[in-house]
């Protein structure tokens, strides 16, 4: 493999220097010693970035826009503190303890929408205690929300048989293949849909549709074709009096996981989202959680174990699915650099496998790998979204440590590697 084919993920703020691993500037290595490991090392000027660059596109466009983070991708208080400053994201939560956690996170609760699915009756009580949106993806759900809270303003979340994903992606979970989805109101209930509301004296403001699973700017024309769908339901409901102004497209925001994808054309996506509802009188938003914060982490961890194997070169390290669980759930593409030698030619292929007392517990096999040795530190990139959200506690270990930082460094750290 070539040093681009390697490197296909180096970018400002995650560098190769002297073949050193950068993150935001600084010495990988020499922060993973200063921390101790496994450590997430948050790079949240990429945050910024990401966030700016879709804001961005939809000015372009010509069309008022909305963004939010999906709280479930990223919920530590370091990086909502963050994003909260920019003054421009707000939150799409999916449960209840995402709308308080987001409230005790300085946001006000007109910053909040709420899309969820099989909503109890105690889910409403937490919900309704405060003034955040509202969207609701099922007929019964609908029928739900109009008994506990009659004459209300709500979302419908729709759904429009068509899904959108890149090679890695999954376009079939949130609108159906060949079985349906649990997700979304068909066009062919909404005239069920928009009774409902009128029994209980409900408002529709609000179209939400979600489609997608990490898709890049090869699935747009499928994605094009789910919003179409989409622009002519929401047509259906402002003609029959919904004063929509929203249309929510949700997340699904991709970003390169291996060499050769290129990354989302936010233009394109924004064009194509923006150009059927240009007409429509309606701000148009996404919820994305990949997109915004993916890039910006990388977690750090000590080689403990370097051992071959019955010809298997086996790289323990100190730790397991429990820390970083996206690829076990998602089957994401795992990104491993050896920090000290970030560009080195592989020395053959490795087995990198965790801490977790798991036959499953593997991040990767058959990698190409420089060579490495134990006490080296590795850094898993990509890993911003998800993983230290879904930290769970199988087997007692504990969650990882966390660093944030808000600024890339001009030099590298000062403190060298031990």
């Amino acid at each position: 493999m070539d040093a681009g084919g390697q490197t296909w993920w180096a970018r400002p703020g995650l560098e190769i220097r002297d073949g050193r691993l950068l993150v935001a500037g600084r010495d990988a290595e020499a922060v993973a010693r200063k921390h101790d490991t496994p450590v997430y090392v948050y790079d949240l000027v990429r945050v910024e970035e990401q966030a700016r660059a879709l804001a961005g596109a939809f000015a372009r466009a010509g069309v008022p826009f909305r963004l939010r983070l999906a709280l479930k991708a990223q919920r530590d208080p370091r990086v909502l503190a963050f994003v909260r400053d920019l003054r421009f994201v707000g939150i799409d939560a999916c449960s209840p303890g995402e709308v308080l956690h987001a409230l005790d996170n300085g946001w006000p609760p007109e910053e909040i929408s709420f899309t969820g699915t099989n909503v109890s009756d105690r889910d409403l009580d937490v919900l309704l205690a405060h003034p955040i949106h509202l969207n609701v993806d099922l007929l019964s759900q609908l029928q739900r929300l109009g008994r506990r809270a009659p004459g209300t303003r709500v979302g419908l979340r729709v759904n429009p048989r068509q899904g959108a994903a890149s090679g890695h992606g999954r376009r079939h979970l949130y609108s159906g293949g060949d079985r349906p989805s649990k997700f979304g109101i068909f066009e062919e209930q909404l005239d069920r849909a928009m009774a409902i509301a009128g029994t209980h004296h409900l408002t529709i403001d609000t179209v939400h549709f979600h489609v997608g699973d990490g898709f890049l700017t090869d699935a747009l024309a499928d994605f094009e074709r789910s919003v179409e769908r989409v622009a002519a339901m929401t047509r259906r409901l402002i003609d029959a009096g919904c004063p929509v102004a929203e249309v929510n497209a949700g997340g699904g925001l991709g970003v390169p996981q291996g060499p050769g994808e290129a990354p989302l054309d936010v233009d394109g996506y924004a064009d194509v989202l923006a150009r059927p509802f240009r007409g429509f009188g309606v701000t148009v938003a996404c919820e994305p959680g990949d997109f915004l914060v993916k890039e910006s982490g990388i977690l750090l961890a000590e080689v403990v174990t370097v051992e071959d194997r019955e010809g298997v070169r086996f790289v323990g390290v100190e730790t397991g699915f429990n820390v970083m669980p996206e690829r076990f759930i998602y089957r994401s593409l795992l990104p491993v650099v050896l920090c000290r030698a970030a560009a080195a030619p592989p020395a053959g292929t490795a087995t990198i496998a965790g801490n977790i007392n798991e036959g499953d517990d593997v991040f990767a096999e058959d990698l190409p790998f420089p060579e490495v040795r134990e006490g080296d530190v590795v850094a898993m990139l990509n890993v911003g979204s998800y993983n230290q959200s879904m930290h769970m506690d199988h087997c007692l270990r504990p969650p990882a440590q966390v660093v944030v930082f808000s600024d890339r460094a001009r030099t590298r750290a000062q403190e060298g590697p031990h």
